[in-house]
């Protein structure tokens, strides 16, 4: 530890604040030998009168599912009992201790949280883990999840990693890079060394090569003692390759049985002891060869069998010839139990084996579907590749290749999914396999590049599809509808109308009744091809089907369309039960990847219910869900919430903001509309007309943008009325009209009648105001009903009606006062001042300095949620809600959380 103040001292701090009770992340890099395991050492000591935890990747362990998260979490599982049901059994199916169906990563990653910090409750935990460069992926990913949850928990994540070289999961974490020592400390640590060179040109060298890497001031001078090592040409290498150089020479000089064992070692990654010595009996070694490992300090045994560092590991294993590395592995395959540890088993005899061979093939692909059980799709991919290369039959080969692209897909990894798939391609014996090649080579495309070229390639493999599996091709209809649709005008060469009009030409397999995906793709391939009347009939069947679902995974699979589809046949209260059991569903069953989709939809729900608050609670969760995952989800429905709460400029930028990013990525279609009648909706609150008039103009332009382009019709008929413009107005209302009288519910005809009012005259008008008022009083839709007040009210004062004008005014006042709606709030102030009666301003201002995070876990605890049920909902710990509660209490001046009712 010569030589390095600076680090011990960060390192103090970090140990200060876990034992004041707040939590602590620091990432540790450098390169191999530079000092990091001996300051995670120097750590250790120093919380030994605490909770410490270590782990450590390995090399030859990075294909092995959550193997670092095991072992890092190991002590601590009996906690597991205390976790909330989806996140025990999240981690019990992760950690291969119990089977279910795959575990969303980001439930681990609660559970994994949880767990530390349960074990943290007593005592501060400092959890150090070396090597992360090395950890398996999921491990990683999780581990990183974990750490930038963390707050107000007495726990420290300590990682030691080497300089990325490709992905790095602790990016942007709290960082100390490692130098080398400066001149001074490197020789005060070469003198320490027992035996070093007394020649002063030997040490000179060695000062020059180790570039002030304390491990190469440690090893280089073994063995450099006489006259014609400081005659040698300097080394040119690496540092660490003269470390491991180093190493080497200092192997080679064991007896040939020691040798042996160490490369046994070198390739056993667990350091399982009694394996070990099993393989050593199994190929004749010795009893003894041991000795002179242990006795040179090369290995440690003791639990576990431990090398004196991980670059004499790598250093003994890369130098071994292939022969002598695939009868090394061969041995340790047999020696492992099939039983116990089937996956290590196939490990060790995929990397003996380099011909052909169907039964170590079938082997991986059971490690990988155990893999895939367990989460691990990075894993499961790379048993699965390993499979398809052993395989010598070429049909079979193909299947696994493919395979293994999917999981890579899944695992995030396009370009690798890529390579496999060209494998399959090249292999593919039959059409069948061809063409759910092409599947994959469309969804890849979609994952890994600008949304215009996806809708052509689901589109050519659709019809690939068609005469060999029915079923699928009509599933990738649809999510080729889905990708024109938000691509737009990006789509190259394939608009939605191309995809819907090839998808009419199939029909469901008589095989079975037609199922959710044949009854959404009839609704809006005919809704795309003949029109929104044409597809009245059948998207109500979608629709009454999907309320009556009740298996999850249709739930889950289906319910975004289901939805997509009652809103724009304006039927409010299955597009709100809908959204409903999506969220319930996806929080029930903990499928995170798939619960920012869900809140959207219930965003938009709320807004048009008038319920702004609940709707910036799910924007605020959707926006905790995309920093945890890094995901890049574009959460369109907080611009309509914006677009309601009115705050002109914050609202404004967050429309356009969302529109340049959106455009960026090629998706120019629905997104689009959706951001433009956001932008429209927000003008007319504020009495910007001429604005909003453009806005709505290009919203409805393209009739195919689903719900956005109709609820645009809307926006466009109220400015066009209010600027004058009657032409503009009337074309607009004819179009509405005939899609509000198709749909023909109480929010369609309200919505309508309303838009007719602001164009006609007298008695008329009037008519037509209390339809709209009458019929949007029956829906859900409490922010449109806000507004028929409003425009009623407006309307009534122009005819000099001003005590009816108030009533009517008042009202709409009131409720957009309640909703949080500020522009409409103001429109409404403005008018009853006009009337002549006094009403002050809201000012908007919140009552508190709450912040965004803290307002809302006040109002989850207010309605009721416990501590562990809130922490699983915005990714906290209960430990860090209680937190964030007690700031709360001292803002708001109470001591409860019955208080809060009151005080929000």
């Amino acid at each position: 530890m010569r030589g390095r103040r600076h680090e011990r001292d960060t390192l103090a701090a970090l140990a200060d604040a876990v034992e004041t009770g707040r939590s602590a992340v620091l990432v540790l890099r450098g390169e191999a030998g530079i000092g990091k395991t001996a300051l995670l050492d120097h750590l250790a000591a120093r919380a030994a009168s605490h909770r410490v935890a270590r782990g450590a990747g390995a090399e030859s362990e990075m294909e092995l599912p959550y193997a670092g998260l095991h072992q890092l979490c190991a002590p601590f599982l009996e906690l597991a009992a205390h976790l909330p049901s989806p996140q025990r059994e999240a981690l019990a199916t992760a950690f291969g201790l119990s089977t279910g169906p795959p575990p969303d990563r980001f439930m681990v990653g609660l559970a994994v949280l949880g767990l530390l910090t349960d074990a943290a409750a007593d005592k501060p935990l400092f959890c150090l883990v070396d090597d992360a460069q090395w950890l398996d992926k999921v491990s990683a990913q999780t581990l990183s999840f974990v750490a930038r949850r963390m707050l107000a928990e007495p726990l420290a994540l300590v990682f030691a990693t080497r300089e990325p070289s490709g992905r790095d999961d602790f990016a942007d974490l709290p960082e100390l890079t490692l130098q080398g020592l400066t001149n001074a400390d490197a020789r005060a640590l070469l003198d320490s060394v027992p035996g070093n060179p007394a020649d002063d040109q030997i040490r000179e060298r060695i000062l020059a090569e180790a570039r002030g890497n304390p491990l190469a001031l440690l090893e280089l001078p073994q063995g450099r003692t006489g006259a014609a090592d400081a005659l040698d040409l300097p080394d040119p290498g690496q540092v660490t390759g003269r470390i491991e150089r180093s190493y080497l020479d200092r192997v080679r000089t064991l007896p040939a049985d020691t040798q042996r064992l160490l490369l046994i070692a070198a390739a056993e990654p667990i350091g399982d002891v009694t394996l070990l010595r099993r393989a050593t009996e199994h190929v004749d070694i010795a009893p003894g060869a041991l000795g002179p490992a242990v006795a040179a300090g090369l290995l440690d045994i003791g639990a576990l069998v431990r090398f004196r560092h991980p670059l004499l590991r790598s250093a003994v294993y890369r130098s071994a010839s292939l022969t002598d590395l695939r009868k090394t592995h061969r041995v340790l395959a047999e020696v492992t139990d099939h039983a116990l540890d089937p996956d290590r088993r196939a490990w060790h005899l995929a990397r003996a084996t380099v011909r052909p061979d169907e039964a170590i093939a079938a082997d991986l692909e059971a490690a990988g579907g155990r893999a895939m059980s367990r989460g691990g799709a990075a894993a499961a991919a790379a048993f699965l590749a390993h499979a398809a290369v052993l395989t010598p039959q070429p049909r079979r080969k193909a299947a696994r290749a493919l395979a293994a692209a999917e999981a890579k897909l899944r695992a995030g990894a396009p370009t690798a999914a890529r390579e496999l798939l060209a494998l399959a391609e090249s292999t593919a014996a039959d059409e069948h396999g061809r063409a759910r090649a092409a599947l994959l080579r469309a969804h890849i495309a979609f994952a890994s590049s600008h949304a215009g070229p996806a809708p052509t390639a689901l589109l050519a493999a659709a019809r690939r599809l068609v005469p060999l599996d029915v079923d699928l091709a009509r599933e990738t209809f649809l999510d080729a509808i889905s990708a024109a649709m938000f691509a737009g005008r990006s789509a190259a060469g394939t608009d939605v109308g191309d995809v819907a009009a090839a998808a009419r030409q199939t029909t469901p397999s008589a095989k079975h009744t037609p199922r959710h995906v044949d009854l959404l793709l009839d609704a809006f391939s005919t809704r795309f091809t003949d029109g929104y009347e044409a597809a009245v009939d059948a998207s109500r069947a979608a629709v009454r089907a999907l309320r009556q679902e009740t298996r999850t995974e249709e739930v889950l699979r289906w319910s975004w369309q289901a939805s997509v589809l009652a809103a724009e046949m304006w039927d409010d209260r299955a597009w709100s039960e809908l959204s409903a059991r999506h969220v319930r569903t996806t929080r029930g069953v903990g499928a995170l990847a798939e619960l920012p989709l869900a809140l959207n939809s219930r965003v938009v729900v709320h807004a048009c219910a008038g319920e702004l608050e609940a709707a910036a609670l799910l924007s605020a969760e959707i926006a905790t869900i995309q920093e945890a995952a890094d995901s890049t989800f574009t959460a369109y429905g907080t611009l309509t919430l914006a677009a309601w709460q009115g705050r002109d400029r914050e609202a404004a930028e967050l429309i356009r903001t969302t529109m340049d990013r959106a455009a960026d990525r090629g998706e120019t279609g629905v997104g689009a509309a959706i951001a433009q009648r956001a932008l429209a909706l927000l003008h007319n609150s504020l009495g910007m007309y001429a604005e909003a008039l453009d806005a709505a103009v290009e919203a409805s332009r393209d009739p195919r943008n689903l719900v956005a382009a109709n609820w645009a019709l809307v926006e466009l008929v109220e400015a066009a009325a209010r600027l004058g413009r009657h032409e503009v107005a009337e074309r607009a209302l004819t179009r509405l009209t005939r899609i509000t009288d198709a749909a023909g519910t109480d929010w369609a005809l309200g919505v309508q009648a309303r838009s007719r009012a602001l164009l006609a005259r007298g008695a008329a008008a009037e008519v037509l105001h209390r339809e709209a008022v009458e019929r949007l009083e029956r829906t859900l839709v409490h922010s449109e009903l806000a507004r028929a007040h409003l425009v009623y009210g407006e309307w009534l004062r122009r005819e000099n009606r001003r005590g009816d004008a108030r009533h009517h005014l008042r009202t709409a006042h009131a409720m957009f006062g309640v909703f949080g709606a500020e522009a409409f709030t103001e429109r409404a102030v403005r008018e009853l001042r006009a009337t002549g009666e006094t009403v002050a301003s809201r000012s908007g201002a919140a009552p508190t300095s709450l912040t965004a995070q803290e307002k809302q876990i006040a109002q989850l605890a207010r309605d009721g949620l416990t501590n562990p049920e809130i922490g699983a909902q915005l990714f906290l710990s209960p430990h860090t809600v209680e937190w964030h509660l007690r700031k709360v209490y001292a803002k708001l001046g109470i001591t409860s959380r019955r208080q809060l009712h009151t005080a929000l």
